[in-house]
């Protein structure tokens, strides 16, 4: 075989090589989710969180209520927040992130309190805790809507946020209805 062919043929593969060898980790690089800042991950999971804690809640309210609006927000609390929440999971294994599979100490503790009311006293401290914590909510979910730094977080959070929204005045008006003060 020519001496001068093959040392082209060796130039020519190691060329390649070398090619292979840059585009790879661009390649690679394109495969792998982006991590999020500190402020998106915090969202991620304080919504996760709060999600489960409205479904649990909302569980609740369907054996201890006894005002028949107060169970209906409870029942809507559990198919709405479950639904985001399969909709926020999907956008977290997405940006491979982790989101808690359990309510907060916190929550926990504030579950257990309200579990062990019933009738008209539940229905005004589950109420009052629905607009607390639906306030806390869109106001979260609307900062995260105009300046959270992913995308695909700021999506989430604007596509829940009427919803949210809708949530906090039902429980408004049932708070009302039932006396309980609200701002």
């Amino acid at each position: 075989m020519n001496p001068h062919l093959i040392c082209k043929s060796y130039r020519a593969l190691s060329t390649a090589f070398a090619l292979a060898l840059c585009a790879a980790p661009l390649a690679y690089s394109q495969k792998l989710p982006l991590t999020l800042n500190h402020g998106d991950t915090s969202f991620v999971k304080d919504a996760a969180e709060g999600g489960m804690d409205e479904v649990k809640l909302g569980q609740l309210a369907q054996t201890n209520a006894m005002n028949q609006r107060v169970k209906m927000f409870g029942q809507r609390m559990v198919d709405d927040h479950t639904k985001l929440g399969n909709e926020l999971q999907a956008v977290a294994s997405r940006k491979n992130i982790t989101v808690p599979t359990d309510i907060t100490a916190k929550q926990k503790a504030s579950y257990k309190i309200l579990s062990n009311k019933t009738g008209a006293e539940f229905d005004k401290a589950y109420i009052s805790d629905m607009v607390k914590d639906h306030e806390e909510d869109v106001a979260a979910f609307q900062r995260e809507a105009n300046s959270g730094a992913d995308d695909d977080v700021k999506a989430f959070a604007s596509k829940a946020l009427p919803t949210l929204q809708e949530h906090l005045k039902m429980a408004q008006d049932i708070a009302r209805e039932l006396g309980v003060s609200v701002k």
